[in-house]
């Protein structure tokens, strides 16, 4: 079996010389890297909606869908900007990208706008549109949206860019990156809200409460976060998860009544209420 993905070379790639003082093996174990490379051979010949399947199936995850009919026909050539919140961090945006292209019936109608540690999954990454945020290449990152949003892909992003808290016992969103609003309207997308409903364990939670100042910051914060997604993604086996789709919002919509950060946030409380 090949090893598809090898842990020293990613945080090489990330974090450069501080490698050689991690505790790999540790890491490696808290990944589940061998389960996660033993799937990718297994399934090393699917790709785009058929790896998200495969991965759907291999958890014995079910999703309901809601809301179906807001969405345009699939050969309407309307191009949309679905935003969504980011409850789970993995089987959330797998859910999603395997229920739009079943309904789209292809790969390169669309397109999630994500970190580019995911390109590591060869499987996924044809439904991917990955943006490098850390090192020398995140100064392209503006012509790297220009990119994305003036495609004619339908493109999808989840603007918190993290996974979802709990604050007082309720879940939501850390604030939205109001980035999707300028764009949306520069290039005339109307924004399509979409609501996932699940939670991680209690555990992640508890985690992510103690270090919140250490995940929450760039580079290196975001690499570490990751760590804690294979697990909690084991961990949603045989459970049931839902997907909301609400009524699309006008791009005109976005007007100088309010700042970009407020119109993220009036998104947000739209998604969140779905």
């Amino acid at each position: 079996m090949e090893k598809t993905i090898d842990i020293e070379k990613v945080f090489r790639n990330k974090l450069g010389s501080i490698t050689s003082f991690l505790p790999l093996k540790w890491f490696e174990k808290l990944v589940h890297l061998d389960e996660i490379n033993e799937f990718l051979w297994e399934n090393r010949d699917k790709y785009g909606v058929d790896f998200t399947d495969a991965v759907l199936k291999r958890l014995n995850v079910k999703i309901e869908v809601e809301g179906m009919e807001n969405l345009p026909a699939p050969d309407d050539p309307k191009r949309l900007t679905f935003v969504s919140n980011h409850a789970l961090g993995a089987i959330d945006g797998v859910s999603i990208m395997s229920t739009l292209g079943h309904y789209y019936g292809s790969s390169e109608r669309f397109g999630v706008i994500t970190n580019d540690i995911l390109t590591l999954l060869p499987g996924i990454a044809p439904l991917l549109i990955p943006i490098n945020q850390s090192g020398k290449q995140s100064r392209d990152l503006p012509a790297q949206m220009n990119a994305a949003f003036g495609s004619d892909k339908q493109v999808v992003l989840f603007p918190a860019g993290i996974v979802s808290r709990k604050k007082n016992g309720v879940l939501h969103d850390l604030k939205w990156n109001k980035m999707f609003v300028g764009k949306t309207t520069k290039y005339q997308r109307d924004v399509l809200p979409i609501h996932f409903i699940g939670e991680n364990s209690p555990f992640y939670y508890r985690v992510t409460r103690y270090f919140d100042w250490f995940l929450t910051k760039k580079g290196a914060g975001r690499l570490f976060n990751f760590l804690f997604m294979p697990g909690e993604m084991i961990k949603t086996q045989d459970k049931t998860f839902r997907i909301k789709f609400g009524k699309p919002i006008p791009w005109q919509t976005f007007d100088k009544s309010k700042t970009p950060d407020e119109w993220a946030q009036y998104v947000s409380d739209i998604v969140h209420s779905i």
